[in-house]
């Protein structure tokens, strides 16, 4: 097996060398992070990211390093690492997780790409490659500067609500506003795509999970998460000095680790608003009365359903949020919605 041959993706990022290891296949239990070297069984034309987030176009019998998570996605799969030695498993995510799915979200459209470990990748000594750095995410964990930057938490009702779009806008306003703006994706699978979104759209630094090494957020116990979020916010209070930080969790809100972190007093304690997306006006008003039996007030309510006037006005008296479009989001005069003072000032003007 020549080395050079192997395609890494992009949840390797952080393997730079590695040697090749086949013997432990048939009797190693996969771990979450856990770096294996898998045989495309059949693909034409599909892709993963590399490395530096380009597409590696995959063919049958192409070989690409991967790395053992778990993936919630409600309008894709769901898939978990095997618990036991295994050597068939599929592409759960483009950014080079692995695992076995367990279900498909019936109006899923891609073809599944199904795998063969053949080997793992391993240290000098024989030991399989992890990418979790666990001793970097507890000495970030630990700095706690008295940072001044607010953190706005964008949440939404579901997969593909627009919590990103919401979020991407939202860092370009405030940018427009003269602020400096960090952006973090607290959970989710590891993808470029939505850091590389909000960067162009106008956050100064973006950082998700993965720059810790896990592919996944999924069934991560809530102290590892607040590990992950106070070293997140940390970074990028070091590295940039954002005076605003947008934290998106993925998902809906009645999905595991979210529900859990938004009815977390110490992980509510750390954000200064919320700002709720949604995809259709039934779901802010379930959203909103479920958010509020956790003592949670979204400061504004955007999402897909902005992009209908009609809903818009299904929910205008209905709630008393104000309801932002990306018009709003982008504008620089959105900063008023997160200062005390003119926040009540719009309100008083709705």
């Amino acid at each position: 097996m020549n080395k050079k041959n192997i395609k890494q993706t992009f949840v390797t990022s952080n393997i730079k060398t590695f040697s090749i290891y086949r013997q432990p296949i048939r009797s190693h239990s996969p771990k979450v992070g856990d770096v294996g070297i898998f045989r495309v069984v059949q693909a034409e034309g599909e892709y993963v990211k590399d490395v530096d987030g380009s597409n590696h176009y995959l063919f049958t019998d192409d070989l690409i390093m991967g790395v053992f998570g778990n993936r919630y996605a409600t309008n894709q799969v769901e898939g978990y690492v095997p618990e036991s030695p295994s050597l068939r498993c599929q592409l759960l995510s483009r950014g080079g997780v692995v695992g076995q799915i367990k279900t498909i979200n019936k109006n899923y459209k891609r073809k599944v790409i199904e795998l063969e470990l053949v080997a793992y990748a391993t240290d000098v000594k024989g030991n399989i490659l992890n990418t979790i750095e666990w001793q970097k995410l507890y000495d970030a964990s630990r700095i706690l500067p008295s940072q001044p930057a607010k953190v706005i938490l964008s949440i939404g009702t579901s997969m593909d609500s627009g919590k990103t779009t919401t979020a991407a806008y939202l860092c370009a306003g405030l940018q427009r506003a003269g602020k400096r703006v960090a952006y973090v994706k607290l959970t989710g699978t590891s993808f470029p795509k939505d850091i590389d979104y909000v960067l162009n759209r106008g956050a100064d630094i973006g950082l998700d999970f993965s720059h810790f090494g896990f592919p996944s957020t999924f069934l991560l116990d809530q102290p590892d998460l607040m590990r992950i979020h106070k070293a997140l916010l940390n970074a990028v209070w070091q590295e940039a000095q954002a005076e605003y930080v947008v934290v998106e969790i993925a998902d809906g809100i009645l999905q595991r680790e979210t529900r859990d972190l938004l009815q977390s007093k110490a992980f509510m304690d750390t954000v200064h608003a919320t700002v709720l997306s949604c995809g259709d006006s039934l779901g802010v008003l379930a959203a909103i009365d479920r958010l509020n039996t956790w003592g949670i007030s979204p400061r504004v309510v955007t999402g897909l359903f902005t992009a209908s006037p009609l809903l818009v006005e299904e929910v205008r008296y209905e709630i008393d949020q104000p309801i932002l479009g990306l018009n709003d989001l982008i504008s620089e005069e959105v900063e008023g919605y997160f200062t005390e003072r003119a926040y009540a000032s719009l309100l008083e003007r709705a």
